[in-house]
């Protein structure tokens, strides 16, 4: 069978009644209701002509392994995967065999929103410990840090932070450094959940390598469909052991991509002109331009620092819900109705003032 149309041909229609959603319609429940960026749209279809070689070996994900290394430091090696969980859970499998346990969080996204996949896929026991802010500090980790040689026990042999945490808070260099030096004193790795990473490195103002490589990370995930990719994220291995591991955990776990080059391509679009700093540092001063405008409202009970792109608030009976019927959020704590703002790269300050405004109206009620 001989095809006689070409590739641009098949997308020159849009189908009846597209778009099938009111794309006017704003919200502050996530970064990941966010469209994609347009220039990641651009690479998308740049990318996109005549054929590449697959599971890796594509020019895209060559050129990408390059930018990596550009900003992590010549040791760091890129593995492009499908998800946030599946990089997850592949970061922490290179770190630590089936009896071992990772040492996160309460409300780490591994312990919470991952669905047991690190413990049901990847093998691992997690030993999770409450904290006030989201971050943790040597002194909690001691707490679970603890038990070697006890065959009745899963080991501890790597702890999880994230950057920046499910909080909206932000770890800074002194504190990653404590972190990972104790940790590795105790003969555990460090892994770095980095969903959102662009947001602390605007955040903190200064390369990611400072917090990363430098701060003694071993492995980290540097996140990018919450900062404007369609899809994809990126594990960063900075440990050697751990990215041998990977070359075959990605495949075993079904986050290695044979179009590969669709996923390097939106990273190179993020990084090459610096998008993905833009992005996150937008959406940084969003979330602080709505902390800004709530802060003051008689009712309003901020619960977190705004250190990157999300604000954390108590509110009053009801106003929850009412203010939802215009605004889509998520409840972080509904025993104590407390609730979650999201801003992201597309976030504007007509959306953030309008939000302010229905807000005051509900309190008003």
């Amino acid at each position: 069978m001989t095809v006689t149309s070409s590739p641009s041909a098949a997308f020159a229609a849009i189908p009846a009644g597209w778009p099938l959603h009111d794309s006017s319609v704003r919200g502050f429940a996530s970064d990941n209701y966010s469209g994609v960026h347009s220039e990641v749209l651009a690479a998308l279809s740049a990318a996109n002509g005549g054929h590449q070689v697959s599971y890796g070996e594509d020019e895209y994900t060559l050129r990408l392994a390059s930018a990596i290394k550009a900003l992590f430091g010549d040791a760091a090696e890129s593995f492009p995967v499908f998800n946030g969980t599946g990089a997850n859970v592949v970061s922490l499998q290179s770190l630590a065999p089936r009896w071992g346990a990772v040492i996160c969080a309460s409300t780490a996204h591994i312990n919470v929103d991952e669905n047991g996949a690190p413990e049901r896929v990847g093998g691992l026991k997690l030993l999770s410990v409450p904290t006030e802010d989201g971050k943790l500090t040597p002194e909690l980790i001691d707490r679970e840090a603890w038990g070697w040689g006890d065959e009745h026990r899963a080991q501890p042999l790597a702890v999880s932070i994230t950057q920046t945490t499910e909080l909206g808070t932000r770890y800074s260099v002194a504190e990653l450094k404590a972190i990972t030096e104790h940790a590795h004193a105790l003969g555990m790795k460090a892994h770095m959940d980095g969903a959102r990473l662009a947001n602390a490195a605007a955040g903190l103002g200064i390369p990611p390598r400072d917090f990363t490589t430098d701060a003694g990370i071993d492995i980290l995930t540097f996140g990018g469909t919450k900062n404007g990719l369609m899809f994809g994220e990126t594990v960063v291995a900075l440990d050697q052991e751990a990215a041998g591991a990977l070359r075959y955990l990605r495949k075993m776990d079904m986050q290695l991509a044979s179009k590969m080059r669709f996923i390097s391509a939106q990273f190179l679009a993020l990084l090459e002109d610096g998008l993905w700093l833009r992005s996150a540092a937008h959406a940084n001063a969003m979330a602080a331009r709505l902390r800004e405008a709530v802060e003051g409202l008689d009712g309003v009970e901020l619960t977190q620092p705004t250190e990157s792109n999300g604000v954390f608030a108590i509110l009053p009976e009801g106003v929850a819900d009412r203010l939802r019927q215009r605004f889509r959020f998520y409840d972080w704590d509904p025993a104590r109705r407390e609730v979650r703002w999201m801003c992201s790269f597309d976030t504007t300050e007509d959306d953030v003032d309008a939000f302010a405004a229905a807000l005051r109206e509900e309190l008003g009620r």
